[in-house]
């Protein structure tokens, strides 16, 4: 990181804590909820009992992740302001996918899902024209994609 950029080092730091820690949820928590929940449930609790148990919890626990991981990039956003308008775009797209994947887990509902499936497309779009904007033009010396200016 550039001596100096909070903001930069903020971000990169935290959104590989989040991919760590996705993964961390998925490969222990996710398999101990539902090892839980067939106990709770008792010896006599079918595979689709234990796994709709299961997906209710694990929906909002997962859909409370997302949203504060929504929270998080919102603000990341307002700081964002201060910058080059292709950097605000990358994370107004990604906190709007936070959001709707977090509303998707609470309301179990594949539109929302897919809505924010849509918007990490976009988020993903938009990341990829900011980051090879910013080494184009630092490579060019020039300004050879724009990325508005703060």
């Amino acid at each position: 990181f550039r001596r100096g950029n909070t903001f930069a080092a903020t971000a990169f730091s935290s959104y590989g804590a989040f991919w760590l820690s996705f993964w961390l949820i998925v490969q222990y928590f996710v398999p101990m909820v539902i090892a839980n929940t067939a106990k709770a449930l008792g010896p006599g609790a079918t595979t689709a009992q234990v796994t709709a148990a299961a997906g209710e919890h694990l929906n909002v626990i997962l859909g409370l992740y997302l949203f504060m991981w929504g929270v998080f990039t919102a603000y990341m956003f307002i700081a964002s302001l201060a910058g080059a308008k292709a950097v605000q775009v990358v994370f107004l797209l990604l906190a709007l996918t936070f959001f709707a994947l977090a509303i998707g887990k609470w309301n179990a509902s594949d539109s929302w899902t897919h809505i924010g499936g849509f918007l990490g497309i976009l988020t993903a779009c938009a990341a990829f024209y900011t980051s090879f904007a910013d080494v184009a033009n630092a490579t060019f010396k020039r300004t050879v994609l724009p990325t508005g200016a703060p």
